[in-house]
């Protein structure tokens, strides 16, 4: 039997079918979450013709369970912690500490492969398009939703493919808008909705916003 999408792109395409309102406007830009949001985000940019860019987040897994968020950190010392998931599992201060040191790391390390010298873009009076390829715990998400309303951001708009639908009430009180194509109950894992959910690697990242960046600069 089919999954509902065959693969990122698709979903991207999808979901801008759902982002009209956003097409041709000069104070909208798509931000992508590396990597798996990044494929879907460059699609909702071509279609829209709106600038491309990344958030970057790294999530704070469980020690042992990396699919599982205690947490997440994004540039400029947000963290965002899961507090019933580190009650639950007795995580001490010291575990989280060093997950946190580690994806600090590939934090800086992604910075410097995507964006290079390049600055974050300058998000005021600007309606923000936050992309990621699926929703599972919301800490991930809610860390970038942080970065961009530290950046003074008009709106913030959440797309993704899936989510809980718990996840989506939640997050539609804290920003503008939320657009989610599934609401599954329950959700076990987001790869299972695509028929291919290859890892997106960095090169492929670099790739797209180049693609994105043109597209936009034509336009």
């Amino acid at each position: 039997m089919r999954q509902p999408f065959q693969d990122r792109r698709e979903a991207g395409q999808q979901l801008a079918t759902q982002l009209t309102d956003y097409a041709d406007r000069l104070d909208v830009i798509v931000l992508g979450l590396p990597r798996g949001g990044v494929p879907i985000a460059y699609e909702i940019s071509a279609t829209l013709h709106v600038p491309l860019d990344v958030c970057l987040v790294r999530k704070l897994g469980v020690p042992g369970q990396k699919e599982l968020a205690m947490g997440a950190i994004a540039p400029g010392d947000v963290m965002v912690l899961n507090r019933d998931v580190i009650r639950s599992l007795q995580i001490t201060q010291a575990a989280l500490d060093t997950v946190t040191a580690e994806e600090q790391q590939e934090l800086n390390r992604r910075d410097r492969a995507y964006r290079g010298d390049r600055a974050f873009p300058d998000l005021r009076k600007h309606t923000v398009i936050l992309v990621d390829d699926g929703i599972a715990t919301g800490s991930t998400i809610r860390a970038a939703i942080a970065t961009i309303r530290a950046a003074e951001a008009q709106a913030i708009v959440v797309a993704v493919p899936i989510a809980p639908a718990e996840v989506v009430k939640s997050l539609a009180a804290i920003v503008d808008r939320v657009v989610c194509l599934l609401m599954p109950e329950p959700l076990h894992s987001i790869g299972q909705w695509y028929e291919n959910f290859d890892q997106t690697s960095d090169e492929e990242v670099r790739d797209l916003l180049r693609r994105g960046n043109a597209v936009s600069s034509a336009g």
